[in-house]
C-alpha cells in the first residue's frame, strides 16, 4: 500500500531530477553549444550591418545620379523649346511627379500651362454625367458635337473636346476662341473633374500626360480604359508624350507600347517619376515636335534610355 512517505519521496525525486536537469543543461550550453550560437549570432550581426551600408550606399549612389542627370539638365535643355506651348495633363495617379516634370519643361523653355483630371474623371459610374457635360460645353465653341465621338463613352468624349480646346486646332479648321477656353474648361472645373493652377489662355502645340500605376480596385480594367481614352483622344489633337511609372499591369505607357498603332505616334517614358525620366520625358517631347517622331524610354525590357537627338 502507497503511504504518504512515498508521495513525499517520489515528489522530492522528481524536483531533484529538474534540478540537476537544470543544472546540467545550462553547463551544457555554457560550452561548445552556446559558443556556437554566439559566433552565430555575432556573424548575422556583422552580415546585417554590411547590408545596412549596403543600402546606404545604393541611396547615395542613386542621389548623385539624380544630381548629376539635374546638372547635365541645365545644360543640355535650355534652348530646346523656348517658346513651346505645352499643357501638361496630370491624371491622379502621376500627380506626385507632375511638379518634377514642368520644372524640366520650363528648365527647356516651355510655356507651360497646367490641368489636372481627377479621379471623378475616371470613374465608370460618371459615364453619362460626362457626355452630357460634354454636348453641353461644347456648344458656345467652335467645335460642333457632331466633331465629338458619339460612341457613348463619356471619358472619350470628353477627352476630345479638351483636346479640342487645349491644343491648335488643323490647319483650316475653326479656332477655339480664348473666352471658349475658359468656358469649357469651368464647365468641367465646376463640375469637380479637374483643376487649373493658372487660367489657360492659349492652346498648346503639345500635350505631355502625367500618369502612374495602373489601378487595382474592382473597377481598375475600367479605369485603366479610361486612361487610355484620354490619351488616344489627346494624341488625335495633336503631339503627345506620356511621363509614367512603371510599364507592368495595365498602365497607359504599358497599353501604348502593346498597341501598334499607338506605338507609332505616341512617346512613352516608363521612369518619369524619377529625376531621370523627367529629364528623358523633355527630351522626348523635344525630339517629337522637332522631328515628329516619337519612340519608347525608360529602363523596361522594350524602351531605349534616352532618346537620339540631333547634334
Amino acid at each position: 500500500m502507497i503511504n504518504f512517505r512515498y508521495h513525499v519521496v517520489s515528489l522530492t525525486a522528481v524536483f531533484l531530477a529538474l534540478a540537476i536537469g537544470l543544472v546540467v543543461g545550462t553547463a551544457a550550453l555554457n560550452g561548445p553549444v552556446a559558443d556556437s550560437l554566439k559566433e552565430t549570432v555575432n556573424g548575422l550581426r556583422k552580415d546585417n550591418q554590411q547590408m545596412r551600408q549596403a543600402v546606404q550606399s545604393m541611396e547615395r549612389e542613386l542621389e548623385l545620379e539624380e544630381d548629376f542627370t539635374a546638372q547635365l539638365a541645365e545644360v543640355m535643355l535650355p534652348g530646346t523649346l523656348t517658346g513651346r506651348r505645352v499643357v501638361v495633363v496630370s491624371l491622379p495617379a502621376g500627380r506626385d511627379h507632375t511638379e518634377g516634370v514642368i520644372k524640366m519643361l520650363q528648365l527647356a523653355g516651355a510655356k507651360v500651362s497646367r490641368v489636372d483630371l481627377q479621379d471623378k474623371f475616371i470613374e465608370p459610374d460618371n459615364n453619362n454625367s460626362l457626355l452630357e457635360l460634354a454636348v453641353d460645353a461644347a456648344r458656345p465653341t467652335g467645335a460642333p458635337t457632331t466633331d465629338l465621338p458619339g460612341n457613348g463613352n463619356g471619358v472619350e468624349t470628353s477627352s476630345a473636346l479638351l483636346a479640342t480646346v487645349l491644343l491648335d486646332r488643323a490647319p483650316g479648321a475653326t479656332p477655339v476662341s480664348e473666352a471658349d477656353r475658359r468656358a469649357v474648361l469651368a464647365a468641367y472645373n465646376n463640375a469637380n473633374y479637374l483643376t487649373t493652377e493658372d487660367p489657360v489662355t492659349a492652346a498648346a502645340e503639345a500635350v505631355v500626360l502625367v500618369s502612374g500605376q495602373p489601378y487595382v480596385d474592382k473597377d481598375s480594367a475600367k479605369k485603366d480604359e479610361s486612361v487610355l481614352k484620354v490619351a488616344e483622344q489627346f494624341d488625335r489633337a495633336g503631339t503627345l508624350v506620356v511621363g509614367g511609372n512603371g510599364s507592368a499591369g495595365g498602365n497607359v505607357v504599358a497599353a501604348v507600347r502593346s498597341d501598334p498603332v499607338l506605338v507609332q505616334s505616341i512617346s512613352t517614358v516608363d521612369n518619369a517619376n524619377t529625376v531621370q525620366g523627367q529629364f528623358v520625358t523633355t527630351l522626348a517631347l523635344v525630339q517629337a515636335v522637332t522631328e515628329k517622331k516619337a519612340g519608347q524610354y525608360g529602363v523596361a525590357d522594350n524602351a531605349t534610355l534616352v532618346p537620339r537627338l540631333p547634334q
